[in-house]
């Protein structure tokens, strides 16, 4: 049996507003992730790491931000399409492992929605999905609340 692993990274600096997205959900905030997209860290970072461990590309190859059709796009709309990719390369989920470095939001109220959510696009139990929240113990630009970071890691197994 082939078992692959992925690593994925992803960080946004915050502008204002809310909701913030992340892991497909909207979280209750007064500031957002600012970028091309609509920012969700969280599926960005799950993106690169399932098309890394299948070696097909990254989410950069699939959904340029220079392409003005990605303006905006709902990120889960990315995952799945990754998620296409990975089953049509003979591919699927094992588990995946997410920590989000933020001061805030805080993650572990939204931990359960996050994983349903996930689960859901990725087509595994909850069980296979976890997300972890860390702060940077208000060092550098994530501790002084200008944004946050996320890396990920997905086990990929033949389908």
């Amino acid at each position: 049996m082939t078992v692959r692993v992925g690593i994925g990274y992803d960080s946004h600096r915050f502008g204002e507003g809310g909701p913030m997205r992340l892991g497909g959900i909207d979280i209750p905030s007064n500031v957002h992730c600012a970028g091309h997209s609509d920012g969700d860290a969280i599926c960005h970072a799950l993106t690169d790491a399932i098309l890394g461990a299948a070696a097909l590309g990254d989410i950069g190859e699939m959904f340029p931000d220079t392409d003005a059709a990605n303006k905006g796009k709902d990120s889960v709309i990315m995952l799945e399409a990754a998620v296409a990719r990975m089953h049509a390369a003979g591919f699927a989920v094992g588990n995946v492992d997410i920590t989000v470095v933020t001061q805030l939001p805080k993650i572990g109220p939204q931990r359960e929605a996050i994983r349903a959510r996930l689960a859901a696009v990725l087509g595994v139990e909850v069980s296979a999905i976890f997300v972890k929240g860390k702060t940077n113990e208000g060092m550098g630009w994530i501790g002084r609340g200008e944004g946050l970071a996320v890396m990920c890691t997905a086990t990929l197994v033949p389908r």
